[in-house]
């Protein structure tokens, strides 16, 4: 897709935000569509649309304006991805968003690719849920199989647990939410790995990063994870292998644990730029976002060696207060991303402190 060309971006949020300024850099020009008026994203794209997820006729006039769709985030409704995705190229397409934006989905679909998961079962109801616990054990996590992110929609039961209470805990995040019951795993560390793939099927990967978090919310990146070379090539294995079996053309981001006995586990997936990559900014050859943009582009992938070791760190609701002091130290790099108001554990930035090797 040559320079000039436009690439229309679902979602309007702070990782749409990063990847319009990349796209920029190329020469691209960004088109966001969400329901926000003063979001991250359109402060920096060349145009947005201010309207629902379900709007059709907004919906075809994005599509009749852009070259190319993608999405920053995958909580949108299949029905919106499907119809633009007869309008105009959809990169990744639906069949990746329907597998990552259910947790039963994507489990399934990792079983019937041989990728290891921690044990899980369905809930469809309360009497599901007695079911699911019996056949899990306790401890374990009730999660909502939709819309859940940040810790949302998730409920610890341990022995003496109430299910029919951490069942309507759950519903009360998405009322007609399924559930899904995951063993709880003894980690001896949580990391992610992200993998890039063009549609020729070539594929470049991010070193794996260890993940530290704060209230369910990711809290710190520290680069590189603390493995051995034969963990490391394993979790990046699993996530070239997820991305080809998907038929993914994009960026795919695999959060994953890692055991005290040596397995690989995958938790959760997300076909977009991850919060766990943003150390690439600063980093890397090539940024997530950067790469996030080739990909969806049908440009040729770029090197993803990282040019010093990190520590990501986001800044949560006041976290954001002490900019100032971010940018006292030379070491640090500051990523704010232009919302009008902190709330607790609202994602205000991030900033990268650079490790020099």
């Amino acid at each position: 897709m040559p320079p000039g060309s436009r690439i229309g971006i679902l979602g309007s949020g702070q990782l749409g935000r990063m990847a319009a300024l990349a796209a920029a850099r190329l020469g691209y020009r960004c088109h966001a569509f969400g329901p926000e008026a003063n979001a991250p994203a359109n402060q920096v794209c060349d145009a947005a649309t201010v309207a629902a997820y379900d709007d059709v006729e907004a919906l075809k006039r994005f599509a009749g304006a852009v070259d190319v769709v993608t999405f920053e985030f995958e909580n949108i409704p299949l029905s919106t991805v499907e119809v633009l995705g007869a309008l105009v190229p959809l990169r990744p397409g639906a069949k990746v968003l329907s597998i990552c934006q259910h947790r039963l989905r994507e489990k399934d679909f990792c079983r019937s690719v041989s990728v290891p998961t921690a044990d899980y079962r369905p809930a469809h109801d309360a009497d599901g849920l007695v079911e699911a616990v019996a056949a899990i054990g306790r401890p374990c996590i009730l999660k909502s199989a939709e819309l859940g992110y940040d810790g949302k929609g998730q409920v610890r039961i341990d022995a003496d647990s109430d299910l029919a209470a951490a069942w309507a805990a759950m519903r009360g995040h998405a009322a007609e939410a399924v559930g899904i019951v995951e063993a709880v795993v003894e980690f001896r560390m949580e990391i992610s790995v992200i993998v890039a793939r063009s549609g020729d099927g070539a594929m470049r990967t991010y070193v794996p990063v260890e993940n530290r978090h704060r209230n369910h919310i990711l809290d710190e990146t520290i680069v590189p994870a603390n493995l051995s070379q034969d963990l490391s090539d394993k979790a990046e294995a699993i996530a070239r292998h997820l991305a080809q079996e998907m038929g993914l053309v994009g960026l795919l981001a695999v959060e994953m644990f890692v055991t005290h006995d040596g397995k690989v586990l995958v938790n959760e997936m997300a076909p977009r730029p991850h919060n766990s990559g943003h150390w690439s900014l600063d980093a890397c050859v090539t940024s997530q976002f950067e790469q996030f943009i080739r990909a969806v582009a049908g440009l040729p992938l770029g090197a993803t060696e990282r040019l010093c070791d990190a520590v990501m760190k986001n800044l949560l609701g006041d976290d954001v207060d002490d900019w100032q002091k971010i940018l006292s130290d030379p070491g640090s790099k500051l990523h704010l991303y232009g919302k009008a108001s902190a709330r607790p554990g609202r994602k205000m930035g991030h900033v990268t402190r650079l490790i020099r090797r």
